[in-house]
Order: C-alpha cells, then structure tokens, then sequence
C-alpha cells in the first residue's frame, strides 16, 4: 500500500514539473518530464510494484534470480572461450591445416635500387648573405610561384 501511494505522489510531482517546464514555453523538455513521471504510476497500474513487493521478501524468489545470475555467467564464460580459442577441437586443427597449405614462403629480396648505398649529396654552395628587404629578388621564389600558376 505505501508503495503505491509513494509511486503515485511521484508522478503527481513529476506532471507538476512538466506544466511549469511548459509554462516556460520549453514544451520538448516537458513532454520528456511528463513521460518519465508517468512510469510510476503506469507500473503501479499494471501490478509490477505489487509483483515487486512480494518478490523482495521472498527468499524463493532471490534463489531464482541466483540461478537465473549464474546461468548468464555460465553463458557468458563459454563465449569467451568459444571466441578465443576458436571453436571445437576438430575445427582449430581444420584451420591450422588450411593455415599450413596456404603458407607462401617469403619473396627473396630485389637487387634492385635498394640494395645500393645512397649517393651522398652534392657539397652545398656558402650560404649567401641576406639581402636587405628593398631589393626585388626576395620575392623571387613568390613570383615563380605565381607564374607557374598562371597569375
């Protein structure tokens, strides 16, 4: 009985805040409120809380859910086994056997460009001076830039 009534003043305070959530012109907000504030209610209304109630103090009913508890464990572990060793015995050896048929041995290495140490670099030229911000061949590199495309 005070389950019901504590589930029924819930949604009432629940529906009061959706209308002032409405008031405020912000109607998805209440929409959403008003939803929520009617599960209370709608579990009270189809006898989950009631159902709820007498299971809590049921001991029959929690040595249930121990069993329904370890049967999703017992479930759960032999999938994890299953996904990392890779099924049955017989079907591990079948793909091991494929694995050792399609085995290519490993390409000899080319002889080609790879193989040949790289040429050094050519000696750089002296670094040239800076030349003072007035003349025109700073820019030089911009406009080559330009020109080539087309501006």
């Amino acid at each position: 009985m005070i389950a019901e009534t504590v589930c029924s003043a819930v949604s009432v305070a629940g529906l009061g805040i959706a209308a002032v959530t409405a008031y405020r012109k912000r109607f998805l907000s209440a929409a959403r409120i008003a939803a929520y504030s009617l599960v209370p209610i709608g579990l009270v209304m189809t006898g989950v809380v009631g159902w709820l109630a007498d299971t809590a103090f049921s001991p029959t009913a929690w040595a249930g859910f121990v069993v329904l508890g370890g049967a999703w464990l017992l479930f759960m572990i032999t999938r994890a086994v299953e996904r990392r060793g890779g099924g049955t015995r017989k079907e591990r050896k079948a793909a091991k056997a494929a694995a050792e048929r399609d085995a290519v041995a490993p390409a000899a290495p080319s002889l080609g460009q790879a193989s040949r140490p790289a040429a050094r670099p050519a000696d750089r030229p002296a670094a040239q001076p800076r030349r003072s911000e007035g003349s025109g061949d700073d820019f030089s590199d911009i406009e080559a830039i330009l020109k080539k495309h087309g501006i």
